[in-house]
């Protein structure tokens, strides 16, 4: 039985060879480890990590922000259509035991903001562009936040599983 359950958080749209590797890498290693992966269901960070959930035989939900699942990348096993809008990051979030942002623009700092203020375990890898860096350049503005850098997709997984 999947009881912990993690949400990586990310660049949507075309990314770098370097963002895909270090999204594929922490989807593997969430599946290695037993863990379900959420993600918002589309492409870039989101679909590079479930590409590499499944290649590790994990399981994969997509909370989707259309009224349809079809938009829903081909490594998502469970789409949920919420027809919300980015209002589904707060779904993404509040539905996880842990967030791994990856790179990242505007939704992922809605749901880098949701994740502090639901008081969630949030790892910022590092060296991933985007928002992601520019919050673990600011982590002093949430001193009260379970915020840490993870230096490799490895170590992600790992301080996302707590250990």
């Amino acid at each position: 039985m999947i009881t912990y359950r993690i949400t990586v958080i990310g660049s949507s749209g075309p990314i770098s060879q370097r963002v895909t590797a270090f999204a594929e890498e922490v989807g593997q290693e969430i599946a290695r480890a037993g863990a379900l992966l959420i993600t918002g269901g589309k492409d870039g960070v989101m679909e590079a990590a479930s590409r590499g959930a499944k290649a590790a035989g994990g399981t994969t939900i997509g909370i989707l922000p259309d009224h349809s699942d079809s938009g829903a990348n081909p490594h998502v096993d469970i789409p949920l259509a919420t027809g919300i809008g980015f209002a589904r990051n707060y779904i993404n979030v509040v539905s996880s035991d842990a967030i791994i942002s990856i790179a990242g623009s505007g939704g992922t700092l809605s749901e880098i903001g949701y994740a502090i203020a639901l008081k969630k375990r949030i790892i910022l890898l590092n060296n991933s562009g985007g928002v992601t860096e520019m919050i673990i350049k600011n982590t002093s503005l949430f001193p009260d936040a379970d915020i840490h850098v993870a230096e490799s997709s490895e170590e992600a997984a790992r301080l996302a599983l707590g250990s």
